[in-house]
């Protein structure tokens, strides 16, 4: 370290103060503006350079200089460095920090730096590095999950229509090692479906799923207490993984994934500009093509490639897959069955216990089953049917002989409507006729009796005498009658017979036998 610079003139005056005038180093110290201490060391100085006052004519400013602080000789060596790049790249290994490798190297190193200043170099060297690389991220810990804001055109062959595919990218932390693939679009079944592909790519299952504020997976976007969809919590609680969402406006985050973005737009779909293609399954073809050699491209400012890196650092540190991959799932959140203790589930009824039918339920769909909760217990299970407007029942839902509601039977049903009328009593009966259990036709018929409380007793009749006469036995159709007020106008004559025309050019249906 270099002295501070002081006129020689000062060294000379405290010389002459002390040598000559006898002041005491206080007095000198006032008289010439420097510290006590100050005035100690020039006086040592000067006695260690055999100077005594008044000092020799020939003695210039420069030589006095010179003789009281001669020119420093370093001989040591300069102290070695590590390298920083391997630093770095320890410091993503699980539990490794800073202070312990500057433990090792001092090992090594007996005269190396001290930790403050090995720091202060490592900080330095961390500076010159892109922000995803920079932040250090443990092996094994988080996968940072978005969407490209670029989408890739795909050709429907027969139709001509074009679909523009969004592109799916995950982000391992601590190696970079990137995946990316294409689908129709961002919603719940293509986001789970992507995640679950993109862990049986990395072969593995992180401690922590960093997504983006995207509304397929994050229902309520909030700083503090993000909320997590349902389905994609429960595929979390299958892999045994975390779910963290990068907070709002926070850049930092999600650094990770927003370089590995631009990368899969510069290096992969940049290179797909030029190309078209008529499927999805071609489309993620030519992605992982492009994708292996991202992965396989070496770094500029650290060493090794993100398939290096991945395989050293990250791969050793996951979670092992579970047995079976996440099959998707979708909630529907507080169905309740009707008298007819059936749930509707797009448009198609599946039966519940009797007993739960004035009760909430939650229902979990997958592509076979159906399931029914009810305070996160299943109390129904059913294969899942496409065929809208029909019934799922199992008998052991059904009461034994109907006692605990006796009062819903169909003569019941029946009884109660002809309050209405005769043509509502008939139509009530047609439509349990039609169902294969006659439970199944009680949330038509009930709905057809309590019309009565809107549009009254009369109205209702009429409307169930030309439902009648037109076949539309059901609850929509009654009611349909209702709303476009056709209860009110008379019912069309019934078409009469005429008599067959005779006609040279019309030959009669004897002409086709």
């Amino acid at each position: 370290m270099s002295r501070e610079r002081i006129p020689v003139r000062t060294i000379k005056e405290v010389l002459r103060l002390k040598w000559s005038c006898g002041l005491s180093r206080r007095t000198i110290s006032k008289s010439c503006g420097i510290a006590r201490s100050t005035v100690d060391e020039y006086m040592k100085r000067a006695r260690q350079a055999g100077l005594s006052w008044p000092l020799p004519a020939e003695l210039d400013d420069t030589a006095l200089e010179r003789l009281l602080y001669p020119p420093v000789i370093v001989l040591d060596a300069p102290r070695p460095l590590p390298i920083w790049a391997d630093i770095h790249k320890e410091l993503a290994r699980k539990s490794v920090t800073l202070v312990l490798l500057w433990d090792e190297y001092k090992a090594q190193y007996p005269d190396g730096y001290q930790y403050s200043h090995f720091a202060d170099l490592y900080r330095d060297y961390a500076k010159k590095l892109d922000i995803s690389m920079r932040q250090v991220h443990h092996a094994g810990e988080k996968l940072f999950i978005d969407y490209c804001g670029q989408t890739v055109p795909v050709i429907d062959k027969s139709t001509g229509e074009v679909q523009d595919c969004q592109v799916f990218v995950a982000v391992l932390g601590a190696s970079n090692f990137t995946y990316a693939e294409a689908t129709y679009t961002q919603g719940l079944p293509d986001w789970i479906g992507s995640h679950v592909r993109a862990l049986e790519f990395i072969g593995g299952v992180p401690e922590i799923l960093v997504p983006d504020n995207l509304l397929s997976g994050i229902t309520k976007a909030c700083r503090y207490e993000p909320g997590v969809n349902r389905t994609y919590q429960e595929m979390a609680v299958h892999y045994g993984a975390a779910v963290i969402p990068a907070r709002v406006r926070k850049p930092k985050d999600k650094a990770k994934v927003e370089a590995g973005v631009q990368l899969v737009q510069r290096w992969i779909l940049a290179a797909l500009r030029n190309r078209t293609f008529f499927s999805l399954a071609e489309l993620n073809a030519a992605i992982r093509e492009l994708l292996d050699k991202l992965n396989n491209k070496p770094f500029k400012k650290l060493s090794g490639s993100r398939i290096s890196r991945f395989q050293e650092i990250d791969k050793p540190a996951l979670q092992p897959l579970p047995a079976s991959a996440f099959e998707y799932a979708e909630w529907k959140i507080k169905k309740r069955p009707g008298i007819d203790y059936h749930v509707e589930v797009y448009d198609h009824y599946y039966s519940v216990p009797y007993q739960l039918r004035n009760e909430h339920l939650d229902v979990r769909l997958t592509e076979s089953i159906v399931e029914a909760f009810f305070h996160n217990k299943r109390v129904a299970s059913h294969i899942r049917s496409y065929a809208k407007g029909r019934y799922t029942t199992l008998a052991e839902h059904m009461p034994k002989s109907h006692r605990d509601y006796a009062e819903w039977t169909p003569e019941r049903l029946i009884r109660w409507a002809s309050e209405t009328g005769k043509s509502t009593a008939d139509l009530v009966a047609a439509v349990l006729a039609k169902k294969l259990h006659p439970q199944q036709g009680f949330r038509s018929c009930m709905g057809i009796i309590t019309l009565a409380k809107k549009f009254g007793k009369e109205r209702v009749e009429a409307a169930s005498k030309r439902a009648l006469a037109i076949g539309g036995t059901s609850f929509k159709s009654v009611k349909s009658i209702l709303e476009t007020g056709l209860d009110k106008k008379p019912l069309p004559e019934p078409r009469l017979a005429s008599p067959a025309i005779a006609h040279s050019n019309i030959r009669g249906r004897e002409y086709y036998h």
